[in-house]
């Protein structure tokens, strides 16, 4: 048996209990186990003089031991203290319920500790420091130490040594699948030395060559798949539309002139449904860009030319609303637009199948439930998918093979970066919507410290009430699960009735409300029955409700800045000046950072770009590309300096062997199609 497919439970030191727990992981096998790199690691390299250890500083320090002394605290807490010493000076560690360490050492033993180090005057302190005898070859302490993503009941010393065991007691050897003049071309170490140096690095210099190998790979990888995704729907044939004069007629019809922005999105969308090519295209644009008129007029293109069309948005409020905007716009010109979500009757459901099947409706708007297996389209000639990042590229894959080659749109109010849509959109071409309707105004923002929460709800809510306005206000980000965030929004809403506006209609609104009882309350909320909305984050995208002016934001730190600035876009949809405060517990210098950016700007693109360097890319999107490899090492933001050469190498290498037949590319290939397995739309690389 291949040892890279060995059982983690069969391991040494692991057995079934320990491997239940790696399991949650996602490690199940030796690969595994090898693949699950660190998240960061610790430079415990630099051994300091007692002296020189410096307040709040995690540091390294070395000393005999002078003294022990052990108590029980007033809660039964067993309490250690090992005073040690070197030639400058004292330093006390305190250990709490670890008394089995006054049995491993004792007074004179030389030790090495690592820690977080308190100063007070002259006296030096450590709580709860790593501590082992000093020898030559130190385990915790005198170098690179790997911080691992971990779960409950698994320590980083578990997984620490449980990497040591797969190597001191199994012939650890990980098949080179890089083709050897790109090792040559790039400098790149073997996978074998990267692999083991990412967890065990013998000195600074290895590690930074094992990682510079592993990003390099990772970008290669995923450009590479990218890109077959984009040539093979490139190559395909598709439908050729033709330009229709009603269509001329629907854009004359609509109460507002389209911006340039929208008409030069607009154009690039035209020019690629009148090619016989497959369209894969991405609009990106602000909140209120008006993104959905582009593709209302799009899909109605495609039923003008005797096809049907699909929209699919990542929530049934976002889903009526558009079913609610397609059809006010599109009913007036014989276009029938059907709406099919999960809180159907089943009844009501099988009438909708049926008519569509049958072509009785032209446009299907509707969330997850147009990918089900039983929805079967006449003659579907366009998909869109609003809120891209929602979905991935499995799901938008797999509502595209409901038609016969259909052209795709997809839909993004979340700012990427150019350069990073590029990459992270690899398989798309883009249009920018960066210009926003007139009238739109920018929203102020303020950020204030949770003590001047009753201030803001006396004063800020009164004044906009008083005006005849309408408010949102936004509970805690609650992680755990949507039951507990739908309870945080409704303790909310009982203190702010409670406490604060008893003489007005305060509502609330979360996931786990029936469809039919959300839809009750946003259209109160919309006729300005509700004058404060307490809501989760299920009112982040579409809702419209131009009259609400004042979003109120309560621990903002706990979202993402593009989070925040969705957010913030529910309000300023209409002719009155309107308002976003945002209340924050958090005194950390990132979240004083973040606060400040949302003050500062109202441009998407820039708090994106923000949001992108302080979090990463894996926070930044929310989930990842669902279909897409993991990068487990590569940064998209820190590192794209190796991006830009890993895209450049892979257009080379499928400029000179387009289905990586050669021999050099077959185990690159191999590793390719495994890690893109994830995709139900195939890569076909035949």
């Amino acid at each position: 048996m291949d040892i890279l497919n060995k059982n983690i439970q069969f391991v040494k030191g692991i057995g079934p209990k320990k491997a239940l727990k790696l399991n949650k992981l996602n490690i199940f096998t030796i690969k595994d186990l090898l693949y699950y790199f660190p998240r960061v690691y610790e430079d415990r390299s630099n051994v300091k003089k007692i002296w020189q250890l410096e307040h709040d500083e995690k540091a390294c320090t070395k000393g005999v031991i002078t003294n022990i002394k052990s108590q029980v605290a007033k809660n039964n807490m067993k309490i250690s203290k090992f005073v040690i010493k070197d030639e400058t000076g004292f330093l006390t560690l305190v250990f709490f319920n670890q008394d089995y360490l006054t049995k491993v050492f004792k007074q004179g033993d030389s030790v090495i500790v690592y820690g977080k180090v308190k100063r007070e005057g002259s006296i030096l302190e450590m709580n709860s420091s790593d501590i082992e005898f000093f020898t030559n070859s130190p385990t915790s302490t005198c170098k690179m130490i790997p911080i691992y993503p971990l779960t409950y009941g698994v320590t980083n010393k578990d997984i620490s040594n449980t990497i040591k065991n797969v190597y001191n007691n199994e012939k650890i050897s990980i098949q080179e699948y890089l083709p050897q003049d790109i090792i040559n071309k790039y400098k790149l170490c073997s996978i074998d030395f990267a692999v083991k140096n990412l967890h065990m690095p013998s000195d600074k210099q290895s590690l930074k060559i094992a990682l510079y190998r592993m990003i390099f790979e990772e970008f290669l990888i995923l450009q590479i798949g990218l890109f077959y995704l984009k040539n093979g729907i490139d190559n395909e044939k598709g439908i050729k539309f033709e330009k229709k004069e009603k269509l001329n007629d629907i854009i004359k019809s609509l109460p507002f002139k389209l911006t340039n922005a929208q008409s030069r999105a607009f154009n690039e969308v035209i020019g690629d449904m009148e090619s016989d090519n497959v369209m894969n295209r991405l609009i990106q644009g602000d909140v209120g860009s008006g993104k959905t008129i582009v593709a209302t007029l799009v899909l109605a293109l495609a039923v003008l030319n005797g096809y049907q069309g699909a929209l699919m948005a990542p929530t049934e409020i976002l889903a009526r609303q558009h079913y609610i905007s397609l059809s006010d716009t599109l009913s007036p010109f014989d276009i029938n637009v059907g709406l099919l979500v999960g809180s159907l009757t089943k009844k009501q459901k099988e009438k909708i199948l049926d008519k569509i099947k049958n072509r009785e409706i032209d446009i299907l708007i509707g969330t997850h439930a147009l990918i089900e297996d039983n929805v079967e389209f006449d003659n579907l000639g366009i998909v869109v998918t609003d809120e891209q990042h929602r979905f991935g590229v499995r799901q938008r894959a797999k509502l595209s093979t409901k038609g016969n080659n259909p052209d795709i749109l997809v839909m993004t109010a979340t700012p990427i970066p150019r350069t990073l849509a590029l990459i992270l959109y690899g398989d798309l071409d883009i249009s920018i919507i960066d210009e926003l309707p007139p009238g739109r105004q920018p929203i102020d923002t303020k950020a204030f410290e949770a003590k001047q929460r009753d201030f803001i709800y006396t004063n800020f809510i009164r004044d906009e009430i008083d005006k005849g306005r309408q408010v949102y206000v936004v509970c805690p980000l609650v992680e755990e699960s949507e039951a507990i965030e739908a309870k945080a929004a409704e303790d909310l809403k009982d203190e702010l009735k409670q406490k604060y506006f008893s003489d007005l209609n305060v509502e609330v609104l979360h996931g786990k409300m029936k469809p039919s009882l959300k839809d009750q309350i946003m259209n109160d909320f919309k006729e300005n029955k509700i004058q404060i909305l307490v809501s989760t984050t299920v009112i982040e995208v579409g809702v419209n409700v131009p009259n609400a002016t004042l979003m109120i934001i309560e621990n903002a730190e706990r979202f993402g800045l593009a989070q925040l600035h969705q957010l913030r876009g529910r309000v300023g949809r209409g002719s009155h000046k309107s308002h976003c405060i945002l209340i924050y517990s958090s005194k950390t210098n990132i979240c004083k950072e973040r606060m400040e950016i949302m003050e500062q700007t109202n441009d998407g693109f820039k708090i994106s770009e923000k949001d992108l360097e302080i979090r990463g890319p894996g926070e930044f999107f929310g989930t990842r590309q669902h279909g897409l490899p993991e990068l487990k090492v590569a940064n998209i933001f820190k590192h794209i300096k190796i991006l830009k050469l890993a895209q450049e190498e892979a257009r080379n290498i499928l400029k000179n062997d387009k289905n990586l037949s050669k021999n050099e590319n077959i185990l690159l290939k191999k590793e390719i199609i495994e890690k893109f397995s994830d995709i139900n739309k195939e890569i076909s690389l035949n």
